[in-house]
């Protein structure tokens, strides 16, 4: 398990051990102690938190998913999976489930992945499905899709409503490189100005909420 809030981690692992098929092999609260000890204890399974200390658990997951093509991962996020899932997916996890589901939900979701299943909930799957249909039509792909996962991590907390100094505090950046992703996301956004991002992304945030 890879999960930086402490408590979050004991809870968790106290729970998932009341599974009589499950027990935690180990825990780590960085991407970078993680991948050296995922190597060494060799998990049937590898939960991940996508918000790390020391980094995006989206690049752990693209990382452990090269290094080991055969290793299911389940992401156990705060975030919404409208957010995030579809992201997660395609960096190589195999299931989405947000932390604010029953304990029973996470346990299932992760004896799904553990048998070469993709979980996500029934919400998510139609939503898919649905992009699915919508794609065969001859649609430009949504403008968000070509941020990278630090443009979007960028995006999100401007949704919010915070600005650029505290986004580089809670991203480990400095100031000037977040200038620089705002920059690249309003390129690809084709949009003009400041403004007209911080008004697109809160409004992409309320109808998210």
């Amino acid at each position: 398990m890879v999960e930086d809030h402490p408590i979050v981690r004991e809870g968790l692992t106290l729970l998932i051990g009341n599974d009589p098929g499950l027990s935690v092999c180990g825990t780590k609260d960085s991407m970078h102690d993680a991948l050296a000890s995922i190597r060494e204890a060799k998990p049937d399974v590898v939960v991940v938190d996508i918000t790390l200390g020391d980094g995006n658990g989206l690049e752990l997951i693209r990382s452990l998913h090269k290094q080991l093509p055969k290793l299911p991962i389940l992401v156990l996020s705060m975030h919404h999976e409208d957010l995030q899932a579809e992201r997660a997916l395609r960096a190589g996890a195999r299931g989405y489930v947000m932390k604010s589901e029953a304990m029973d939900t996470v346990r299932a979701a992760i004896h799904r992945v553990l048998h070469g299943e993709i979980f996500v909930s029934e919400r998510m799957v139609s939503r898919m499905l649905d992009k699915m249909v919508k794609l065969r039509t001859p649609e430009a792909p949504s403008l968000l899709e070509s941020l990278t996962d630090r443009e979007f991590d960028v995006f999100r907390l401007i949704a919010q409503g915070i600005g650029p100094t505290q986004i580089a505090l809670q991203l480990g950046l400095s100031v000037k490189t977040i200038e620089t992703h705002r920059e690249h996301i309003k390129d690809k956004l084709r949009l003009d100005n400041g403004t007209e991002l911080t008004r697109f992304a809160v409004q992409w945030h309320l109808g998210h909420h």
